[in-house]
C-alpha cells in the first residue's frame, strides 16, 4: 500500500509540469493569424511578447492590444489489441493576453505584457483504461512582464525585462488499475496547488536592414516553479481498521491529506526571424528553438522534507525541439488586412515517455485571420487556428506497477480568437 501511494503521489505531482510539456502558442491575434510569427514584425503592441525591442519602432505614442482565445481540443486513444477506446471531453480553455507600450521619446519606450503561454484543460472519461495515469487536469501559468525598449540607432534596438510567473494546478488520477474501497469506488488522489511563483526574463534585438526588410531575435529564459505548499488528497482507499496511511515516513489519516515539494521547469526558448513588406504585402518567417531538455525528470520530496527514504524521480527525458513558422499579410483596403500562416511544431516527447496527460506529438498548425479598422484609434482583430497532431502509436513505460501503457493517439484542436488594437 505504501508503495502504491508514494508512487501515485510522485506521478501526480509530475503532471504539474503539463504546462511545461504543453506550450500554448496563443499570444496575439495578428501574430497567430500569420502562423504565430512576429519577432521582426513592427505592427502593434503584440511586440511586447514577440520582441520587446521593436516597441520603440512603433509609430504611435501609445499602443495597446488585448484579446483572448477559445481552445477546443480533442484526444482519442485506442488499444488495437484489446479494442479499448476513449476520447477526451475537455471543457473550453481560455488563454488571454494584454499588451501596452508608451513612447517616452523617439529613443525609449516602456511597456507591459500579461499573457498565458502555458496551460491546459484535459478531461478523460471516468474509469477509462488510463485512469491510473490521469483522469482530469486543469492548469495555467500567467506571465507578467514590465518592459523597456531602447533605440541604439535609427536601425538597431534592444529591449526586454523581468518576468513574474504565477501558476496553479488541479489534477486527479486513480491510484492504480484495480484498487477500490469496499463499495467499489476507485481509489484516487487529487493534487492541488496555487500561487506558485518565480521570476525570469526576456531580452530581444531588432535590426532594420532596409525600409522593407527587418530582422529580429528574442530569448525567454528558463523559469523553475517551486511547489512548496500544495496538497495531495487521498479518497476511496480501502482501510477498514481506520489506521493511518503511510506516505514516505509520515502518517496521515486514512483518506486524508498530506503535502509535497517539487521543482517544476518551464523551458527557455529562442526565436529568430525576419519580416519583409512590399506594397500591400508582408511576409514573416520565424524559427523557435525550445530547450525542453531541462525536463529530464522530477524529484518529489515528501514530509518530513529532506528525510524521507521514499522520495522519487519521475522520468520524462524530453528533448529540445524546433518550430518552423511562416505568415503572410495582405492589405485588401484601407480598413481590412487579411492574414494567413502555417507552422510545424516538433514534439519534445521521446519514445517510451508518451503519457496521456501530455499527449503531445508532431503537429501542423494552419491559421488565418483579419483586422478591421473601426476608427483612427481602434481596430478589431480576429484569428482562427486549426492544429492537426500526427497520429501516433506510443507508450509510457514507467507505470508504478512495472507495466507500460500505450496505444494509438489521434489529436486535434480548433482555436478561434478575437481582440482589440488601440493606438494614439
Amino acid at each position: 500500500m505504501k508503495r502504491v501511494l508514494v508512487t501515485s503521489l510522485f506521478l501526480l505531482a509530475s503532471t504539474i509540469t503539463f504546462a511545461g510539456g504543453y506550450r500554448v502558442g496563443l499570444q496575439g491575434q495578428r501574430g497567430l493569424a500569420m502562423g504565430h510569427t512576429g519577432v521582426a514584425y513592427v505592427n502593434s503592441a503584440e511586440l511586447a511578447f514577440f520582441n520587446p525591442a521593436g516597441l520603440v519602432f512603433l509609430e504611435n505614442k501609445i499602443n495597446a492590444s488585448a484579446g483572448g482565445f477559445g481552445v477546443f481540443s480533442s484526444v482519442a486513444w485506442q488499444n488495437e489489441g484489446t479494442g479499448q477506446y476513449a476520447q477526451t471531453d475537455s471543457p473550453m480553455s481560455t488563454p488571454f493576453y494584454l499588451y501596452g507600450s508608451y513612447a517616452l521619446n523617439e529613443n525609449l519606450s516602456l511597456g507591459l505584457a500579461v499573457y498565458t503561454p502555458y496551460g491546459s484543460t484535459v478531461e478523460w472519461p471516468t474509469d477509462w483504461a488510463g485512469s491510473h495515469l490521469v483522469n482530469n487536469i486543469e492548469l495555467a501559468a500567467i506571465f507578467i512582464q514590465p518592459l523597456v525598449s531602447f533605440k541604439i540607432s535609427d536601425k538597431f534596438s534592444i529591449g526586454g525585462g523581468p518576468i513574474f510567473v504565477t501558476g496553479n494546478v488541479n489534477f486527479n488520477r486513480n491510484a492504480n488499475r484495480f484498487l477500490t474501497d469496499l463499495e467499489g469506488n476507485r481509489s484516487n488522489v487529487t493534487i492541488d496547488d496555487s500561487g506558485v511563483t518565480n521570476w525570469g526574463y526576456s531580452v530581444g534585438a531588432m535590426f532594420k536592414v532596409t525600409d522593407n526588410f527587418t530582422l529580429g531575435a528574442n530569448y525567454r529564459s528558463e523559469i523553475i516553479l517551486d511547489s512548496k505548499d500544495g496538497t495531495a488528497t487521498f479518497a476511496n482507499f480501502p482501510n477498514d481498521s481506520g489506521e493511518a496511511i503511510t506516505v514516505g515516513t509520515t502518517e496521515i489519516p486514512s483518506n486524508g491529506t498530506t503535502g509535497f515539494k517539487a521543482s517544476l521547469p518551464l523551458p527557455a526558448e529562442f526565436t529568430i526571424g525576419g519580416s519583409y513588406s512590399k506594397d500591400k504585402w508582408v511576409v514573416n518567417f520565424d524559427y523557435t528553438r525550445t530547450f525542453w531538455d531541462v525536463y529530464e525528470d522530477l524529484d518529489i520530496d515528501f514530509p518530513p522534507f529532506g528525510e524521507s527514504p521514499n522520495d522519487s524521480e519521475n522520468p520524462r527525458n524530453y528533448k529540445n525541439s524546433s518550430i518552423y513558422k511562416v505568415g503572410f499579410g495582405y492589405s485588401a483596403s484601407e480598413r481590412i488586412m487579411l492574414r494567413a500562416g502555417y507552422y510545424f511544431d516538433e514534439s519534445p516527447v521521446q519514445s517510451g515517455y508518451f503519457a496521456p496527460e501530455t499527449p503531445r506529438n508532431d503537429s501542423n498548425g494552419f491559421s488565418a485571420g483579419l483586422s478591421y479598422v473601426i476608427s483612427d484609434n481602434f481596430a478589431i482583430d480576429a484569428s482562427f487556428l486549426y492544429v492537426r497532431f500526427k497520429e501516433i502509436n506510443e507508450s509510457y513505460d514507467y507505470v508504478d506497477d512495472g507495466s507500460s501503457f500505450g496505444g494509438d493517439y489521434k489529436s486535434s484542436a480548433f482555436v478561434p480568437g478575437i481582440g482589440l488594437t488601440y493606438k494614439l
